[in-house]
């Protein structure tokens, strides 16, 4: 009786306001708390500890301006979606400040002071389909400094973070580090010849992604590559692409290191970007670069003219006539190759490297070796124009050497002098006006110093690193060249509170045991189709040297009955190999394709059918209780 009137008042009218009103209560007691529990294995959506260091800086009010168009009519319901996580997050930033940071929200309609105040701050519109303009940027003040962050593009969420702590660290800085740059590449950009754009034969370039990116944090100098001497303001110097330098520079960049300075060198084996002489065969001519006194002082080579190959980084690129193929020299790198317990490193999963180069040797003494990035032991040297131009073969001849090849290092500790004779091209006669003083030569570094180097300069070049949404002229990260970049610049000018920020911008979670899987397979089939390629050119040396006669000055060929019945046997034991090499190949896609097939499936179904059968099985627990009572 008493459970029958319970459920009479439960369902009445007044049963039901009493459950909404409680609702509705509790509702607004809950929004007043924020709490949130982040279930992803990286955090992605907890604060990094860079960024609560960069809060932590700030010991008065910093100001931040939200320009967000609000209205229904204006803002795309998927911007909408994306304008609240950038709203959660500055609210996250607020409450890590402790009380010094202050958001302000606007919405600029059109001719409201609101987008009057926005234009003031640099924020930019959109323009929509309709014409209308769209708003969603960030302006913050820290007088007198202010950083506007103009459109927050939803294509750099994932940057979002960074983005924000970045604008935060700018304005918290007084002073930028100066940041050396030397290259024989157009890496500046490069102004356009008018004569010549009338022509038709040239146009000008922008500087690529990374300078810009570079500049909005240090203070970015380009260095001649025929420099004497590096002026001392500059504290970190990235060298690209050293081709044909002069054994002066060379002795520059001796002296900058042996003075303390951080030196960051990207050398090639084989130059992508480097158009400079193109080749009418459409493939790269350019050659590589390296700095050979400096490196055989430090204890290392750096074969200019080979490149590595890796069966485990490799993907199928378009090739000739768009038909896709294995290029095993492009390493798309995943965690398997790259140092992931180093600062600089810890955060990149995921690098495309073409056409790289290897460092054989070993550290000079005083000088430490840490490893950044290397090779699986499923890799080869090989050469560089063939791996170009005839990937398949690479793959075809593939011997793994069981080698890891180092792709990427830093060398540090105390570094000597690669010029002990002294400076180059100077006399030391006596009375020479141009022989140095024992003065203007370091002969060894004073403290701990600090090299970078890497064996390829292409994985900063804009079409290996950035894409370009012509839409927001905004360059958003293909992979995590650029962010490794950075993280090596913010390192070596020693504030590496951005790269936590920034590192969980480029976390991906590429299929390492796939991969394997698939080199396995690949490995398993290349003695046989090995085989039958040597047996397909022994049937055509055999073909080609058959003896022939030629009856008087007639250019008739007459083979004798004995040839006749050899060139047959040849000829349909070269169809069968034919055959039986398509047959291998063909088997072999198939098993790589069915191993991904497998995959996608178990993606699709694996976790509906999981969710499913404990669905059923906790239908059939509860089944259970209720007929045992």
């Amino acid at each position: 009786m008493k459970q029958s009137k319970l459920q009479t008042i439960l369902y009445s009218a007044g049963g039901v306001a009493l459950v909404a009103v409680a609702v509705i209560g509790a509702n607004l007691i809950i929004s007043q708390v924020r709490a949130r529990v982040d279930l992803t294995k990286d955090k992605l959506h907890t604060l990094s500890d860079g960024t609560k260091a960069i809060l932590a800086k700030i010991d008065s009010p910093v100001q931040v301006r939200l320009y967000i168009s609000q209205s229904k009519d204006r803002m795309p319901a998927a911007l909408k979606t994306y304008a609240q996580s950038v709203e959660d997050l500055l609210a996250e930033f607020k409450a890590q400040a402790k009380g010094n940071l202050e958001i302000k929200k606007f919405d600029p309609e059109p001719d409201s002071e609101a987008e009057d105040s926005a234009k003031l701050d640099g924020i930019e519109p959109q323009m929509l389909q309709t014409g209308e303009a769209l708003y969603l940027g960030v302006a913050i003040e820290y007088p007198p400094q202010k950083a506007a962050l103009p459109f927050l593009s939803p294509q750099r969420e994932k940057l979002l973070e960074y983005d924000l702590a970045r604008a935060l660290s700018q304005i918290l800085t007084t002073t930028k580090p100066v940041v050396g740059v030397m290259s024989p590449l157009p890496i500046f950009g490069q102004p356009a010849n008018p004569m010549m754009m009338q022509m038709g034969r040239q146009q000008g370039s922008e500087p690529w992604v990374f300078i810009n990116e570079l500049k909005r944090d240090f203070d970015v100098q380009q260095v001649g590559m025929d420099v004497e001497s590096i002026d001392e303001k500059i504290k970190v110097l990235l060298v690209l692409h050293p081709k044909d330098i002069t054994d002066k520079a060379q002795f520059a960049l001796d002296q900058f290191v042996l003075r303390g300075g951080k030196l960051v060198a990207f050398l090639d084996a084989l130059c992508l970007a480097d158009n400079r002489q193109p080749n009418p065969m459409g493939f790269n001519m350019g050659g590589g670069s390296s700095l050979p006194k400096l490196l055989k002082a430090w204890g290392y080579e750096f074969d200019t003219a080979k490149v590595v190959a890796d069966l485990n980084f490799m993907r199928q690129l378009g090739g000739r006539n768009g038909q896709p193929q294995y290029v095993p020299s492009f390493l798309f790198m995943n965690t398997t190759g790259i140092n992931k317990d180093d600062a600089v490193t810890s955060q990149s999963d995921d690098l495309w490297i073409p056409f790289a180069g290897a460092f054989t040797g070993k550290a000079a003494d005083g000088l430490t070796q840490d490893v950044l990035l290397k090779t699986t032991d499923k890799s080869q040297i090989v050469d560089g124009v063939t791996a170009q131009l005839n990937g398949q073969k690479i793959v075809d001849d593939f011997k793994p050497s069981g080698v890891s090849y180092t792709l990427g290092m830093r060398l540090s500790g105390k570094f000597k002098t690669a010029f002990a004779d002294g400076r180059p091209g100077a006399t030391n006669a006596p009375g020479a006006t141009n022989a140095p003083a024992a003065a203007d030569q370091l002969k060894e570094s004073k403290g701990a110093g600090v090299v970078y180097l890497f064996g390829d300069a292409d994985f900063l070049y804009d079409p290996y690193c950035v894409e370009v949404n012509p839409m927001f002229r905004i360059a958003v990260p293909r992979n995590g060249n650029l962010n490794l970049l950075q993280n090596l610049v913010e390192q070596a000018a020693g504030d590496s509170n951005l790269i936590g920020a920034r590192g969980r911008a480029s976390l991906r979670r590429p299929f390492t045991v796939v991969q394997k899987m698939e080199t396995d397979a690949r490995l398993r089939y290349q003695a046989k189709i090995e085989s039958l390629d040597k047996k397909l050119n022994d049937l055509q040396g055999k073909l080609s040297e058959m003896q022939v006669k030629k009856e008087g000055n007639t250019s008739r060929v007459i083979l004798t009955p004995e040839q006749q019945s050899a060139l047959k046997e040849f000829s349909k034991q070269q169809a069968e190999t034919k055959k039986e090499l398509r047959v291998e190949r063909r088997n072999l896609r198939q098993d790589v394709d069915a191993l991904e097939n497998r995959l996608k499936w178990a993606n699709i179904a694996l976790m509906p059918l999981f969710v499913t059968a404990t669905g059923i099985a906790l239908a059939l627990a509860r089944r259970k209780q209720v007929a045992a009572k």
